[in-house]
């Protein structure tokens, strides 16, 4: 069983510890994203991203993760992305996010059949107060459910 143990157990902890650290990205406060059901994003579905600011001193960029399937039928889409800061007051804005050119050709970043797209909706922002925050991310298009969108996310990261 030790024998065991050092052949196959030992190096296995080792590669998944390493692997674990190895991954993690210093400058990212969150980075995150969730799959849409069925890829049919309702109005109903809306996504929610919890995070703590420490230091609220420092700049930070915020973005949105999304994820599009080559079959999604617009250029763009309209979100209302929802801040809600340790005050508990809810500040509601409409972004529109571009997603290909006027020529037809996708601005993302491709894998197959999906575009992946980080669009910063805030730049070099500073949160007012230190604290815990939420994002909170809904679709506003007229289709509902609004189809082929594959995931949704948000990413907060220090400025360097």
């Amino acid at each position: 069983m030790k024998r065991v143990f050092k052949l196959f157990l030992l190096p296995a902890f080792a590669a998944i510890l390493l692997s674990q650290s190895g991954c993690t990205d210093k400058g990212a406060v969150i980075d995150q994203h969730n799959m849409v059901p069925d890829h049919d994003w309702t109005y109903l579905n809306k996504f929610s991203f919890n995070f703590k600011i420490d230091d609220e001193k420092s700049a930070y960029n915020v973005y949105m993760n999304l994820r599009v399937t080559s079959s999604y039928k617009y250029s763009n889409m309209f979100v209302l992305i929802t801040q809600t800061g340790p005050d508990k007051k809810p500040k509601v804005k409409r972004y529109e996010l571009k997603l290909a050119s006027k020529s037809g050709e996708w601005l993302g970043t491709g894998s197959g059949n999906l575009y992946n797209y980080q669009l910063s909706f805030l730049t070099n922002y500073k949160f007012p107060v230190k604290g815990n925050y939420t994002f909170t991310i809904e679709q506003n298009m007229r289709d509902n459910p609004l189809h082929e969108v594959s995931d949704v996310g948000l990413r907060v990261e220090k400025v360097q």
